[in-house]
């Protein structure tokens, strides 16, 4: 069994895992509160649920969140960090409502629990050096000549490029 299977979609195969960070807007410790504090870990992780992605790690701070997570390859970083802070804000003001508008005392439609900005980097489960090595040296790794006709029924659209073989060094020798 390959490692590549527990990562298979409808498709393509793939890793998607990033590391995300939001602030409280004006860095209100919000979160100091335990209450508040684990309301929001379990409406990260219903959002998580909600959209179809996993939350590997999680810890919510007094003023910031740090979430570890598994996307599906067609969801970006930045959408799946728009969905949890804005999953997150409406649950809590329909939670808890009066404890923050300790904090934020605006009317409904105007208020808003997160800040702006976000932190995302990416997390992979090998090191950038291998990533590299693997793509220098591809034709070791199992990758297939493309010889012959593509299309041997001759369905399909044909071309010109698709009866000619590709030669990549006539291509590349002008990038070096």
């Amino acid at each position: 069994m390959s490692i590549y299977q527990d990562h298979a979609y409808k498709h393509g195969v793939g890793w998607s895992t990033w590391h995300l960070q939001w602030v409280t807007k004006y860095r209100y410790r919000v979160f100091s509160n335990s209450t508040l504090q684990k309301l929001c870990e379990i409406f990260l992780h219903e959002a998580a649920k909600r959209y179809r992605f996993e939350i590997e790690e999680l810890e919510v701070a007094s003023d910031h969140i740090h979430v570890i997570a598994k996307l599906r390859p067609s969801m970006s970083p930045s959408h799946a960090v728009q969905l949890m802070k804005g999953y997150t804000s409406r649950m809590l003001f329909r939670a808890e409502e009066e404890r923050l508008k300790a904090f934020y005392w605006r009317e409904a439609r105007v208020r808003s629990l997160w800040s702006e900005g976000k932190f995302i980097a990416s997390v992979g489960h090998i090191t950038l050096e291998k990533a590299k090595e693997y793509v220098k040296n591809h034709e070791a790794h199992g990758a297939k000549a493309f010889v012959g006709n593509p299309r041997p029924l001759g369905l399909g659209r044909r071309s010109i490029s698709a009866t000619t073989r590709f030669e990549p060094h006539k291509i590349y020798k002008y990038f070096l």
